[in-house]
């Protein structure tokens, strides 16, 4: 009997410890996004939000600053800034290529430095 109570807790415990060690952490981060507009600020979440990783991500057009939570071990501030550089926003690090800005509708243009 003894022997099937120590079997027993000691499966119970590993079980524990493997749900545990399969639980995902998230961190956060926040950085400077150009744009104009709401459709800004759907194309911007919804860019971030398609990165493997990325739970939440929410774009202030007063602040011009996204901030991003995400899984740190399956991406990166700067994927996440080259991601959305990708589709036509400027970041703090990446600046969108001419030719997809200019394809914004014309009021998401912003000025760019």
């Amino acid at each position: 009997m003894k022997i099937f109570k120590l079997i027993t807790l000691t499966s119970i415990l590993l079980i524990g410890i493997q749900t545990s060690a399969q639980e995902v952490s998230y961190v956060k981060g926040t950085f400077k996004v150009w744009g104009k507009c709401e459709m800004c600020k759907s194309k911007i979440e919804k860019a971030a939000k398609e990165i493997d990783g990325v739970k939440s991500a929410k774009w202030s057009l007063a602040s011009q600053k996204i901030l991003i939570k995400f899984n740190d071990k399956e991406t990166s501030l700067d994927e996440i800034q080259s991601t959305i550089a990708g589709v036509g926003y400027d970041t703090e690090k990446h600046k969108a290529k001419d030719e997809t800005y200019n394809k914004l509708h014309h009021c998401c243009k912003y000025d760019r430095k």
